[in-house]
């Protein structure tokens, strides 16, 4: 399924969903202008089809402590199809490093990585990453300030 394949209702469960996820059928029908039983069809095809991949608590990492952050750009040895594959297993084992992307530039990857303060960022850089597979180099940027940061899919209001 694909964005052509969804309709304004299926458009609108999606644009209501990302801003509130805990929503109710009843609410979500009524916000929608459908009775409960086809909003419910209609969430469980999304839901089935992989449209709606799960849903989760925004949990504010500054109040649990974990305020520092950095982008860490990544350079493989070897980016063949093996290494490559290697390295993204381990990496989703780090449970520091919030996201990572394969890049098309002079490094191979940008990780996020947060931490409670720059000794734990130090010793998962050193213990951590740095001894991933195929791992050559790595250069450190820390954020100083989150300008932005929603977890939601705001271009999502540009597709739907």
């Amino acid at each position: 399924m694909g964005i052509s394949d969804l309709d304004r209702f299926d458009r609108a469960i999606l644009e209501i969903l990302a801003e509130d996820g805990r929503i109710s059928i009843a609410d979500l029908a009524r916000r929608i202008g459908l009775s409960k039983s086809p909003t419910q069809t209609r969430l469980r095809r999304l839901e089935a089809d992989g449209v709606i991949t799960g849903y989760r608590a925004l949990i504010d990492p500054i109040r649990m402590g974990l305020d520092h952050v950095a982008f860490v750009e990544v350079k493989l040895d070897d980016t063949r199809e093996a290494a490559l594959s290697a390295f993204n297993a381990a990496i989703i084992k780090v449970p520091e490093i919030e996201q990572a992307h394969m890049i098309a530039s002079n490094f191979d990857y940008l990780l996020k990585v947060r931490t409670r303060s720059m000794a734990a960022y130090r010793a998962v850089l050193a213990e951590r990453i740095s001894s991933l597979p195929h791992v050559a180099s790595t250069s450190t940027f820390v954020a100083m300030q989150a300008v932005k940061e929603d977890g939601a899919l705001g271009a999502l209001e540009n597709v739907i």
